[in-house]
């Protein structure tokens, strides 16, 4: 590789995880690496740590040295940059790459899912979050974190589902393995969940979501409640994004398969599958592919 080699790297960080990609202009695929939770509004300065962190073992993938990060122009798809809050904090960080693009996850999912038209794009994963590129604007539907919004969400799933804990253990809800389950977790001490919830992240929740996905398949009571419920907050979503003019509608994120089998028809018309995926919409940008600065509504 020329020393004079462009290279562009995208980064797609959420509760739970990032995923970053090395790559160079002409769309060849230097290396992919996941790191730990890149969400803004949790931790601007964990955020970026976790992003190097991808980005140094993608050069190591390439075979790239640690100075290489100068010459990367990289689009930073993060969940919570689009709260004003949170980009001026990160704003104050200097990252070395040779120029640093910031958008919010959602933004480089939908560019991803339609590179080349009109769409929309819900994403379920530790948070939730509609978005839609139409006539040339963004528009933003949800997402506002917990415990306001995300519902549907994997957090919101493992708020949820420790509520209900509660209330089985006031005697106020009957239990079912899946609350039985998740009481074992917390030793079958009430004060402990209390404790838990005053330090507990958004990907902490999530981390209870599978669980949830999994019992609703196994017919539990509590968990199908839960898991239709999620899926009516998608349905809500999706109806917004049609009425806004997004009438193909791609799911992006690690609870999406968990949550399509229990959509509304109305929803599932307008499901089409994502031509890429957030970090093809970041390298989109990241190249120039896409003015994402001149695309927001």
């Amino acid at each position: 590789m020329a020393r004079s080699d462009n290279l562009f790297l995208g980064a797609d960080g959420g509760g739970t995880r990032c995923r970053v990609r090395l790559a160079l202009g002409s769309g060849a695929i230097l290396g992919e690496a996941a790191a730990g939770p890149a969400n803004l509004r949790v931790g601007v300065r964990e955020a970026f740590a976790e992003v190097l962190d991808g980005a140094q073992k993608c050069l190591g993938d390439a075979g790239l040295p640690p100075t290489a990060l100068e010459r990367i122009t990289a689009c930073l798809a993060l969940a919570g940059a689009s709260e004003p809050a949170a980009r001026a904090r990160a704003s104050e960080h200097h990252l070395p790459f040779h120029r640093t693009i910031l958008v919010t996850d959602a933004e480089a999912a939908c560019i991803g899912a339609h590179p080349d038209d009109d769409g929309g794009i819900i994403v379920i994963g530790t948070g939730s979050i509609g978005w839609a590129i139409v006539g040339g604007k963004q528009y933003r539907i949800g997402g506002w974190g917990l415990p306001l919004s995300d519902e549907g969400s994997g957090a919101w799933l493992g708020l949820e589902v420790l509520r209900r804990v509660l209330s089985a253990h006031d005697g106020r809800l009957g239990w079912t393995p899946l609350l039985e389950e998740v009481f074992a977790r917390f030793d079958h001490d009430p004060h402990a969940i209390v404790r838990w919830t005053a330090e507990a992240k958004p990907g902490d929740y999530g981390g209870f979501a599978p669980l949830v996905v999994a019992r609703a398949a196994q017919s539990d009571e509590a968990g199908g409640a839960l898991i239709r419920l999620a899926a009516g907050h998608i349905d809500a979503l999706a109806r917004r994004l049609v009425a806004i003019g997004a009438a193909r509608i791609a799911l992006s994120g690690g609870l999406a398969c968990g949550i399509e089998p229990y959509l509304a028809a109305a929803t599932r018309r307008h499901l089409v599958s994502p031509q890429g995926d957030a970090l093809a919409g970041a390298l989109l940008i990241a190249t120039g592919g896409v003015r994402c600065d001149e695309r927001r509504a």
